[in-house]
């Protein structure tokens, strides 16, 4: 008996290894200790904890510019003013870098039979499902600092710009592995184009 394409449960492409996906990730995704909990059909896939290092080197960076930006003002233009903005921003960062693991842990993704879900935050949470048929681009980027982590951030566009979604922080074998079944399930899953 052949099933319909459309229910058929999810099926990757040849070779492309699932395993991948949990292979150096957070074990347990991080919720909202009064977050109702959701009925879903599948099971959540996270991200790698080598993306927290990647954005903190990030920020660490950003700060040391912006406190030379600051420095410099200061003593060669005399201009002690600037040690109000330039604290300011100092101060956002590193409380966003101390909150940036839980905000790691709050990140997954599931694959179902007919669409992918993402979810995001612990505060403000963002749960978004993308149809695998409406998927119009799939793709992986990498930054300098990234790829010395071997992380990838996968993007999945459609027509719609409110049903984008980026997942950061994927090991590069999990975001190809991904990429790979995604494109695979929305070849065969298209729907109205």
């Amino acid at each position: 008996m052949t099933q319909n394409p459309e229910t058929a449960p999810l099926n990757p492409a040849e070779g492309t290894d699932l395993d991948a996906l949990d292979q150096g990730t957070y074990s347990e995704l991080r919720t909202a200790r009064n977050e109702a909990r959701l009925e879903l059909d599948g099971a959540w896939h996270q991200i790698s904890p080598r993306y927290v290092v990647s954005q903190i080197v990030q920020n660490v960076i950003f700060l040391v510019i912006v406190a030379a930006a600051a420095l410099v003002l200061s003593l060669v233009l005399d201009q002690q003013w600037v040690w109000i903005p330039a604290g300011v921003v100092l101060l956002i960062t590193v409380i966003a870098l101390i909150i940036l693991p839980r905000q790691a842990k709050a990140i997954g993704y599931m694959l179902r039979a007919d669409d992918i879900v993402f979810r995001k935050g612990i505060l403000w949470q963002r749960m978004i499902a993308v149809p695998y048929g409406r998927m119009q681009l799939v793709d992986i980027t990498q930054g300098p600092l990234d790829r010395g982590f071997g992380i990838a951030q996968l993007k999945m566009v459609t027509a719609a710009a409110t049903t984008g979604v980026q997942i950061p922080g994927l090991t590069q074998e999990a975001a190809e592995a991904l990429r790979d079944t995604l494109i695979h399930v929305a070849e065969t899953r298209r729907t109205g184009l």
